[in-house]
């Protein structure tokens, strides 16, 4: 093995490396900066985000798997983000989580990472790091939690939130019984137990081969997945031993995995701009369409919410992401190698369904056509998303009136009042919820339907807009919509009553009205104006589109490992 990078600054007798290695001696063995590698442990643990909270226990198996492999584990708090408490949202500090983590990687003696991240932004964001500075790197996902039940109804977080919320708006479910689940909806530590953002993305990162293969889904709770920490921290030595690195894994290849994987999954429409993003941290190409033309005729395998009915630790017990990936095997490309040094389809084994109510076979799926479908026309020109498999078949081909809201400020005070002119053949578009625009991207897309129509019966309605949405909701949304109406995009300029048409076979949104011709809403271009500071200036200034990813401009690509200047 080459020398170490940390030698940079343990190796030798002068003042700097005595400096360096006298404050880090604190009990470490005589040995710790001798041969040793120094593995930093990217621990995303915190009490305001809950869904991480026990990461501190599986930083501790790490720990001691790299000690067992002859490193030295280091722990590395690292920017948390929870995406139920942070306003205005999440998303808009993932791109600076990522560049913390990255400036942090680079600036200290270490050899290797373990990425331990759960909460829907934290594995992208440490994706994000880990590709940019290209040390040796494995994640470690958090796993979901148990499954709660009320009243003995199994609760899928996230998915029957916005699903009671909507019948208590209905008047189909009192106020008293909404409250009385919300004990019951958070049975355990761990992540959200649909297939929302964090599971998709914990999943996805397997597939991209950066998890220790058969980690990918363990609830949080279950005692082996103290075990695959402890076998990633020794793992992670390896790594560093073989030099092998994120740009080794995170090839065009593996994103092709994680597409179809995607697919199979029935996962989250947020995996488009975190996969962009990550894509072009380490500079692999990787395009809003390329999850069409890969991922559209890859069937819907997995039966969980919010596409079907059960729950990740349903996903687990009947086989797992190996039982999936097995059932798209000829799907998958053969080159793509994982954190272990095979390739993934070598990783997969013979990957056996347990439960065929829980993961369909190839030949009788959820549904044939299941992956992300990228929308275009003179609404969305640089491209817009949809998931059919959440969505309702007889809304994926429709014609309706716009009822337009400028933010969601407007939608909240507007969305019931009951002489909005709204039917249950609208088309309801709310705007100014771009990276931009809001700004951050939030999670509204899925907005709520109007009391009106919900009293009707109607549960679900055709909607478009700029922003994001949960993985863990469902509905015809149209999403990602770009160019974002805060920048002038096309969205700005529709106005309520134009008729927008959505063909979804067709792969497009339209609006039958000249746009070109119309100034935006002030509101829109009003967005922008409004004073800034801090992270939230440099982010509106140079956050790029949905459809790259959202990442900042100045932070695509990487950077790798080097300082060049010391510190004394």
């Amino acid at each position: 093995m080459s020398e170490l990078r940390s030698a940079q600054w343990y190796a030798g007798n002068d003042r700097n490396a005595y400096i360096h290695r006298a404050w880090m001696r604190r009990g470490a063995p005589p040995d710790a900066f001798t041969g040793r590698p120094q593995i930093a442990i990217a621990n995303s643990a915190s009490d305001l985000t809950p869904c991480n909270s026990h990461l501190n226990e599986v930083a501790e198996s790490v720990k001691q798997g790299i000690w067992a492999a002859g490193g030295v584990p280091l722990n590395l708090p690292v920017v948390s983000l929870g995406e139920t408490l942070v306003r205005p949202t999440a998303m808009l500090w993932r791109n600076m989580a990522a560049m913390a983590a990255e400036e942090m990687l680079r600036a200290n003696p270490v050899d290797g990472v373990v990425l331990l991240g759960g909460c829907d932004k934290t594995i992208p964001a440490l994706l994000m790091a880990a590709a940019s500075v290209d040390l040796p790197a494995i994640v470690v996902p958090g796993g979901p939690m148990l499954t709660g039940t009320f009243r003995g109804v199994p609760l899928g977080c996230g998915t029957d939130v916005w699903r009671l919320s909507e019948e208590v708006r209905a008047g189909t479910l009192s106020e008293k019984d909404f409250i009385d689940s919300e004990s019951s909806m958070i049975r355990s530590r761990g992540h959200c137990n649909t297939m929302g953002t964090a599971s998709t993305m914990g999943l996805l990162a397997e597939s991209l081969g950066m998890v220790l293969p058969g980690t990918a889904g363990i609830p949080a709770p279950d005692s082996r997945l103290l075990a695959r920490a402890h076998e990633s921290g020794r793992l992670v030595v390896d790594l560093v031993e073989k030099q092998r690195k994120p740009s080794d894994i995170l090839t065009r290849s593996a994103f092709r995995n994680a597409i179809v994987a995607l697919a199979a999954l029935g996962g989250s429409t947020n995996a488009v701009v975190h996969l962009l993003a990550i894509a072009g941290r380490v500079g692999t190409p990787l395009a809003l369409d390329d999850f069409d033309s890969i991922g559209a005729d890859v069937p819907l395998l997995v039966d969980l919410q919010p596409a079907g009915r059960h729950l990740m630790e349903d996903l687990h017990r009947a086989g797992g992401l190996h039982a999936v990936l097995q059932e798209v095997r000829d799907l998958l490309d053969p080159e793509a190698l994982t954190v272990s040094g095979r390739p993934l389809v070598d990783e997969i084994g013979t990957g056996q369904i347990f439960d065929d109510e829980v993961i369909r076979s190839r030949a009788s799926p959820l549904k044939p056509h299941a992956g992300i479908a990228v929308l275009r026309g003179n609404l969305a020109p640089d491209g817009a998303i949809i998931k059919p498999a959440a969505a309702t078949p007889e809304l994926l081909t429709h014609q309706g009136r716009a009822v337009v809201f400028d933010s969601v400020e407007d939608m909240h005070a507007r969305i019931d009042d009951p002489t909005l002119d709204v039917d249950a053949d609208s088309v309801l578009v709310l705007r100014g919820c771009g990276p931009k625009g809001y700004p951050g991207m939030p999670e509204v897309a899925n907005l709520p339907l109007p009391e009106k129509v919900l009293r009707q019966g109607v549960r679900d309605m055709v909607r478009v807009c700029d922003g994001r949405m949960s993985g863990t909701a469902y509905g015809t949304v149209v999403l990602h919509v770009a160019p974002e109406a805060a920048t002038g995009g096309p969205l700005a300029r529709v106005r309520t009553g134009d008729v927008v048409t959505l063909d979804v076979a067709r792969r497009r949104i339209d609006v039958q009205a000249d746009l070109d011709a119309r100034e935006p809403a002030p509101a829109m271009l009003a967005a922008l104006a409004e004073p800034r500071r801090g992270w939230e200036k440099l982010y509106v200034d140079t956050v790029l589109g949905a459809d790259t990813g959202a990442d900042l401009g100045f932070l695509v690509g990487a950077s790798g490992d080097r300082v060049a200047r010391e510190s004394h």
